[in-house]
């Protein structure tokens, strides 16, 4: 089979060691295995797939980023973005993985309803997904909070409102939550 990968939305980090997961899987299994560049931007503009070979995979767990290249990019506007994902993925892969937020797994849900074959691995350090315990990129979130909330306890200076700090969970709360209840418990 020919299985494609890709990465959307915003950055995170683990999303190498995913590719590098999938990858190594499915090259072990026989499978070739395609990296789209930049997302959906890879398969709505100009097809921007290329194969990725064992050594590709290699040494890329402790790199930042993503290999593959991420964007936030709208499938709605201009019309016809959905559309051209549809046909790119069926002219040529056999199937896809896409690593992503909410609006990534939206998209795959809307290609899956319309026959893709796809695969949604969640990736958000807000944790947000409908059905998963942890995304990918929200352990790194927790321990950072950890990790500045000791620092600041053990510097002796304690966070507070005034200094206008915010969670950037959106619209949800879980990397304040997680994050106080790991500091109470250290």
């Amino acid at each position: 089979m020919r299985i494609g990968v890709l990465t959307a939305g915003g950055d995170a980090p683990g999303l190498n060691a995913a590719i590098r997961a999938i990858g190594q899987m499915a090259l072990r299994d026989g499978h070739e295995v395609i990296g789209i560049a930049n997302g959906w931007a890879g398969l709505a503009s100009e097809y921007a797939g290329r194969p990725l070979l064992a050594s590709d995979l290699q040494g890329v767990i402790a790199q930042g980023g993503t290999l593959l290249g991420t964007a936030r990019y709208n499938l709605d506007s201009p019309t016809g973005g959905r559309e051209r994902v549809l046909a790119a993925i069926d002219e040529h892969l056999d199937a896809l993985i896409s690593i992503g937020g909410d609006g990534t797994h939206r998209i795959s849900t809307w290609l899956a309803d319309h026959g893709a074959p796809i695969v949604g691995v969640p990736k958000t350090l807000d944790n947000d997904l409908l059905g998963t315990d942890y995304c990918i990129g929200f352990d790194t979130a927790i321990s950072i909070v950890c990790e500045s909330i000791d620092r600041s306890l053990h510097d002796g200076g304690v966070a507070s409102p005034r200094h206008g700090r915010r969670d950037d969970g959106r619209l949800t709360g879980w990397v304040a939550a997680m994050g106080g209840l790991a500091a109470v418990r250290t």
